[in-house]
């Protein structure tokens, strides 16, 4: 249960909000021709083209030829946009229900690593829900590819900080990455790592 101090949220989205299904993700890449395509993809972050994708350093369309090249053969741009969105297993109603419960009380704010294709996903088919838009859950919304800059680093971090003029002490960093959530105590932000499909609204009884 929190304390009084803080006011302000920082919310991951893979793992915290968006359940994860990488074995699935895995499989499909497979499927295209990736064998070795395991060492890439990581539960909370990834590796080489996927990770320049994630940081906004390649577009979608460069990362889609890196992924055809590859695998050695063509591939449509449907095949590659589903085999990587099945990385995506849905948020639970519950989570989409209890953010605006939470911006009544708080500064809601998002922090990911993500990418467009994941993002561009996840709007149309999660947070598109019920006739919502995904600027009604978060008072902002910071992402790494549109930011340049990749969690566990200090400096995307410092960014949300300086943009949102929030107190580090008063700011509480949910997110399912240990290396995450030590970056950002080093800055004096409070966090709390949940565990895989945990329900962590106990945090707010």
């Amino acid at each position: 249960m929190l304390d009084g101090r803080i006011k302000n949220l920082l919310i991951d989205f893979g793992g915290v909000l968006i359940d994860l299904d990488r074995r699935r993700c895995l499989e499909r890449f497979r499927r295209l021709g990736m064998p070795d395509v395991e060492s890439l993809l990581n539960d909370y972050h990834q590796e080489g083209f996927f990770q320049l994708h994630e940081k906004g350093l390649i577009s979608d369309d460069d990362f889609r030829e890196r992924i055809r090249q590859t695998a050695g053969h063509p591939i449509a741009d449907e095949a590659i946009d589903e085999a990587w969105n099945s990385f995506l297993d849905g948020i639970p109603a519950y989570k989409l229900d209890f953010l605006p419960e939470l911006r009544k009380r708080y500064k809601v704010c998002l922090l990911s690593n993500t990418n467009a294709i994941h993002w561009n996903y996840a709007c149309t088919h999660d947070f598109a829900r019920g006739g919502r838009r995904v600027e009604d859950y978060f008072d902002h919304i910071y992402l790494s590819y549109r930011m340049k800059m990749i969690k566990p680093d200090a400096e995307i971090f410092q960014a949300v900080l300086d943009d949102t003029r929030w107190v580090p002490q008063e700011t509480l960093f949910i997110d399912d990455a240990e290396a995450n959530c030590r970056t950002a105590q080093s800055l004096g932000i409070r966090t709390y790592t949940p565990q895989a499909h945990e329900d962590w609204r106990h945090l707010f009884q």
